[in-house]
C-alpha cells in the first residue's frame, strides 16, 4: 500500500510539472505575436507528441484521465505556439 501511495504522489507531481512545461510556451506565443518569431518545429513536435498521449490515455483499456488531461493542455499550447511562429 505504501508503494501505491508513493506512485499516486509521483503521478500528481509528474502531471503538474508537465502542465508547467506546456504553459511555458506562453512567453514564446507572446513573442511570436509581437513579431519575434520562434522556430515552429519544437512546438509542432510537442503538439504531435501530446496528441498521441491524449489518445493513449483516453483509448487504452483502463482510461488514464490524468495523462490525457495534462497532455491535452500541451497539445493546445503546442499548436498555438506552432501557428503563431509561422
Amino acid at each position: 500500500m505504501k508503494l501505491e501511495k508513493a506512485m499516486t504522489i509521483l503521478g500528481w507531481v509528474a502531471s503538474v510539472t508537465a502542465i508547467i512545461m506546456y504553459v511555458s510556451y506562453i512567453p514564446q506565443i507572446i513573442s511570436n505575436l509581437n513579431g519575434v518569431k520562434g522556430n515552429p518545429i519544437q512546438p509542432l513536435a510537442t503538439a504531435i507528441n501530446t496528441l498521441l498521449w491524449v489518445i493513449y490515455g483516453l483509448f487504452k483499456e483502463e482510461r488514464d484521465i490524468p495523462i490525457a488531461a495534462c497532455n491535452a493542455i500541451g497539445f493546445v499550447f503546442g499548436l498555438i505556439a506552432f501557428f503563431t511562429a509561422l
